[in-house]
């Protein structure tokens, strides 16, 4: 899961980037659907590696953004480490709201799987 999240988030970027000339707004929205999808797809065994990786996605997504493109995230003066802050700086929001909805799609998951163990642990007592 961990190289499907970063490999869809490297592509939409290379793509936001490629055709506008900055990671933007279609970045943004799509960055918030790899962490649900990516959220979905993993196995239960897997939760915690998904639920701390919306934020080390974007890290790496804008360090090889700014060694490859740095202006498609910063100002050209910017050097490597000011763009990436900067980068996540801009793009707080939708980390925040991708961080959520994964949490939020995780915590879901983990309840319904709770929930159906539950009735046949006690049928087992």
């Amino acid at each position: 899961m961990v190289a499907l999240g970063l490999a869809l988030a490297l592509t939409v970027a290379a793509l936001d980037a490629g055709i506008g000339g900055r990671v933007g707004l279609a970045f943004d929205l799509a960055f918030v659907g790899v962490c649900v999808t990516v959220a979905l797809l993993v196995r239960p065994e897997d939760f915690f590696t998904v639920g701390v990786l919306p934020p080390l996605i974007l890290l790496a997504v804008f360090v090889l953004v700014g060694i490859s493109h740095r202006v498609a995230i910063a100002p050209g003066d910017h050097g490597l480490a000011q763009a990436v802050v900067t980068g996540l700086a801009q793009h707080a929001i939708a980390l925040g709201v991708g961080y959520a909805a994964c949490l939020a799609c995780l915590a879901i998951r983990d309840h319904v799987l709770r929930s159906r163990a539950e009735p046949v642990a006690r049928a087992n007592l």
